[in-house]
């Protein structure tokens, strides 16, 4: 399976995925964001991390555009958050999982699959069904799902669309070992197909396949360079 689809394909490669330039976000005249500035490409595997409140979640609403900038230029294959071009190359999978009580998770991968031109959603959604340990709910209610299903079928929902930029929000929160496990080999996967991932965590074992790692404190990057356990302990006092 593809994740990434088209979207994460060689014709994509001339650019950058994502440009962020003196991005700045204002709540009340006060940053969440300040100034933040990065590239990234196909392929790249980006940890953010930073302590709670730097600003990790309003940075990744942004980019999906779930949340109107104060300044700055973001752009997504060339293409301004919000807009249907920069809309159809995100998957956004959110912290808290956002699930329609009244829909089964079959009809959630349906919905999610054909509303984003996935001729192949059944067929991607029951692998994924299948890996992510779901098989036997597919045809359930979220509302009947622990924090753990829920936070499975978020991933699948992710997953089961093109995109060619992936943005995750602590997704390991509530996942057993074989969930956490399937999460890293799909994320893997969808960075092999081409896609960018912007995954924020601090989960050891990401941290091991990332790339490349951005911190922020209090909204600023203060750190933007090798994945290493040294440079994250020192971002993060530890």
């Amino acid at each position: 399976m593809s994740p990434a689809g088209e979207r994460g394909t060689g014709r994509r490669r001339a650019r950058r995925t994502l440009v962020v330039t003196g991005l700045t976000k204002e709540f009340d005249e006060v940053p969440a964001l300040d100034d933040v500035s990065f590239e990234v490409g196909p392929g790249e595997r980006v940890v953010l991390i930073g302590l709670n409140g730097s600003g990790k979640t309003t940075l990744l609403r942004t980019l999906a555009g779930l949340s109107e900038s104060t300044s700055g230029d973001v752009t997504v294959d060339g293409h301004h958050p919000g807009t249907v071009e920069a809309r159809a190359a995100v998957s956004f999978i959110p912290d808290e999982p956002v699930l329609y009580d009244d829909l089964s998770l079959l009809e959630h991968l349906e919905y999610i699959g054909r509303m984003h031109g996935n001729e192949a959603w059944e067929a991607e959604g029951d692998e994924l069904v299948e890996r992510l340990g779901l098989a036997g709910r597919a045809e359930n209610l979220p509302s009947t799902f622990s924090r753990g299903l829920r936070q499975k079928s978020s991933i699948a929902l992710g997953l089961v669309r093109p995109f060619s930029l992936l943005l995750v929000d602590e997704p390991f929160v509530g996942l057993d070992r074989p969930g956490r496990e399937t999460l890293l080999e799909l994320l893997a996967e969808a960075a092999v197909a081409g896609a960018a991932l912007i995954v924020a965590t601090h989960q050891d074992d990401y941290l091991g396949m990332a790339t490349r790692c951005i911190a922020l404190h209090d909204g600023v990057v203060v750190y933007d360079g090798p994945a290493t356990p040294e440079a994250v302990d020192e971002v993060l006092g530890t």
